[in-house]
């Protein structure tokens, strides 16, 4: 991709979360989907590190996952290129006494090189589809070999190309929103605070044929493949039992195909060799 596309489309996302961050924790945080994936992800990072271990978070928006991992004994490094995500950051941590356990810095993931400390990590951690903010993930995931120690871990949550969820939409005649990832092979366009940018959707594959050569593939799971996506408002509180029963189906499902892969997200382990 063009470099000055990419710099301008990274300058335009991070304006976009900047503006969000006055309004992100509001509109997030008593959201019972959103605690679902919250949980699912979380439960995932601690099987395969350890407290005390050091981790480097990409895109760690206001913070909510540095602060719960930092209060679990882990030591993070959260990064995003939003000024306004990492102040909102730098509250909680002095709110919550974790300055030994968390430091920041303003940095996109696509320039991972020139973060202030060239230290190896024991894992890198990116949520939510963060990573999907670029049309360079091949060169993102390439810098991982340099961060991280022998066996060290990461822990990705990327969106695909395809969504079951999103594609049912054409039932209800929305064909722009069912078809927006696979039918976008140059990135879609998103808005977010009335900030339009462009994000890009990767499956699996990609991931693990970037990075096959120096890292093994651990776990790969589908979320919201049959729980709906958080943007499908008040499911969780109006169909308690569906949501109860298609949570306890996903979580039977997720690691085999294709429930692994047609998710609204789908989180990916990988381990360094060595």
């Amino acid at each position: 991709m063009n470099v000055v596309l990419q710099n301008n489309n990274e300058q335009l996302a991070a304006s976009a979360f900047s503006k969000q961050a006055e309004v992100f924790d509001e509109l997030y945080i008593n959201n019972t989907i959103v605690q679902y994936k919250r949980d699912r992800v979380r439960s995932v990072v601690e099987q395969y590190v350890q407290p005390g271990q050091k981790m480097l978070e990409l895109n760690c928006g206001t913070g909510e996952d540095a602060i719960y991992f930092a209060k679990k004994g882990y030591f993070v490094h959260a990064t995003d290129i939003a000024e306004g995500m990492l102040n909102k950051l730098s509250v909680k941590i002095r709110q919550h006494n974790l300055a030994d356990k968390i430091s920041t810095e303003q940095r996109s993931f696509t320039s991972l090189n020139q973060l202030a400390s060239q230290e190896k990590y024991d894992a890198i951690f990116s949520n939510f589809g963060g990573l999907n903010c670029t049309g360079e993930l091949d060169k993102v995931l390439s810098s991982f070999d340099e961060l991280l120690k022998p066996r060290g871990i990461a822990c990705l949550v990327i969106l695909p190309k395809f969504c079951l969820w999103e594609t049912l939409l054409v039932l209800k005649g929305k064909f722009k929103t069912a078809t927006r990832r696979f039918f976008k092979s140059n990135g879609a366009k998103a808005r977010v605070e009335d900030t339009y940018f462009t994000c890009w959707y990767y499956n699996a594959n990609f991931v693990k044929r970037v990075l096959k050569n120096k890292f093994s593939v651990v776990a790969q799971e589908g979320l919201c493949t049959l729980v709906p996506p958080s943007y499908v408002e008040h499911f969780a509180e109006n169909h308690s039992g569906s949501f109860a029963f298609l949570k306890n189906a996903e979580n039977k499902l997720k690691r085999c195909w294709p429930w692994n892969c047609i998710g609204d997200y789908y989180i990916i382990v990988l381990k360094k060799n060595g």
